[in-house]
């Protein structure tokens, strides 16, 4: 059992301070916008991945004229009761504990407790870049193992060094062509273990998506997901050899796994250029209930589903399949915002599920 049982925001956003109890598997959480429906989501995946999911900066989710936050959440997990607390302290640092105990580095907390987020910017994750989609990778197989974590924090910081290397290099008109070789020495086994995780993983987590996607269209498509990595081509190491005077070119490293993708295509064509906003809302759905299904199978409990306001651009009959799926009695707990009350009450007693209703 993993269930989040309150939550107490201190100067968080638009809540000065405020507590909120969550009684039910399902919590309906419903008011005009702007009223804070979403803060309150954002609130929980602090507690979850110790950041915002909605901004890069913690400074801008402090309430204005204030000059720190503090989000507190009782949680149960595997039968026993688990308190955490994030802090974000007058000079801008940020704690973050478990039952009391300080954390000495953040990364520690990702995958204990998780969690899946559907929002409406997630629609870049169709219709945006590649980098878009390798977060979402990366996000998940984090969830799952904390040592690609850790890689991938590696891979970053000896990406940024050998960037700056070839800037450097280019400002002064002169190559250390043996310390590039010992910067490429360093960066190859961490491209290379991320590169091994991601193709395993994605083996098997497209076709599952492909599947979700036609259940969810009730019809069958020439979908076609694809991962895409030049490692697939080639080894790392002959990459970086053939890529070497282009990088030093355009003083940044072209080619890697900080380039890999999903390719989306429809039939011949990218999926993004001629799919419907149907469809891109059932491909979006088909990977975020995905990820839900792979998180509950490895962790054996089944994560929080935040739900922010995604019913607007959905028709009554996908509404109603999508909470019977989430809301069903092997889902785990459910947050979702709406800003109709009775749409939502109407729903969910149409598949008789109890639900906890909190107005703003």
């Amino acid at each position: 059992m993993f269930q989040l049982n309150s939550i107490a925001l201190l100067q968080f956003k638009n809540y000065t301070n405020r507590n909120f109890v969550f009684p039910e598997k399902v919590v309906a959480i419903c008011g005009k916008n702007g009223v804070g429906k979403t803060n309150i989501l954002d609130a929980i995946h602090y507690l979850c991945f110790t950041k915002s999911y909605f901004s890069s900066s913690d400074a801008v989710n402090v309430q204005q004229g204030a000059k720190g936050f503090r989000i507190d959440g009782n949680f149960t997990r595997n039968g026993n009761d688990e308190n955490l607390v994030c802090i974000l302290r007058e000079n801008g640092k940020k704690e973050f504990s478990v039952n009391g105990e300080l954390y000495d580095k953040f990364s520690k907390h990702i995958g204990l407790y998780p969690c899946v987020v559907i929002a409406p910017d997630d629609a870049v994750l169709i219709t945006g870049g590649s980098e878009e989609r390798r977060s979402f990778i990366d996000a998940l197989i984090s969830q799952l193992d904390p040592e690609y974590l850790k890689q991938l924090i590696l891979y970053n910081k000896l990406l940024q060094q050998r960037n700056s290397f070839l800037k450097t290099a280019a400002e002064r008109g002169a190559l250390d062509e043996s310390l590039l070789a010992v910067l490429d020495e360093q960066l190859i086994p961490a491209g290379n273990f991320l590169f091994n995780k991601r193709r395993d993983a994605m083996v098997a987590f497209l076709p599952k998506v492909k599947r979700l996607y036609t259940d969810i269209a009730r019809r069958e498509e020439p979908l076609s997901l694809l991962y895409e990595s030049r490692l697939l081509e080639a080894s790392f190491e002959e990459l970086l050899q053939a890529s070497r005077q282009k990088d030093i070119a355009l003083q940044r490293t072209t080619l890697g796994v900080h380039r890999d993708d999903i390719t989306l295509q429809l039939g011949s064509q990218p999926f993004k250029n001629i799919a419907s906003q149907g469809q891109r809302k059932s491909l979006l759905f088909a990977l975020k209930l995905t990820e839900l299904e792979v998180l509950t199978q490895e962790k054996k409990f089944p994560p929080l589903l935040l739900l922010d306001d995604v019913f607007e651009k959905l028709d009554e009959d996908r509404i109603s399949n999508l909470l019977a799926q989430v809301c069903g009695e092997k889902g785990g707990q459910v947050f979702i915002t709406d800003t109709n009350r009775d749409r939502i009450t109407q729903h969910m007693e149409a598949i008789h599920t109890p639900f906890h209703l909190i107005e703003l």
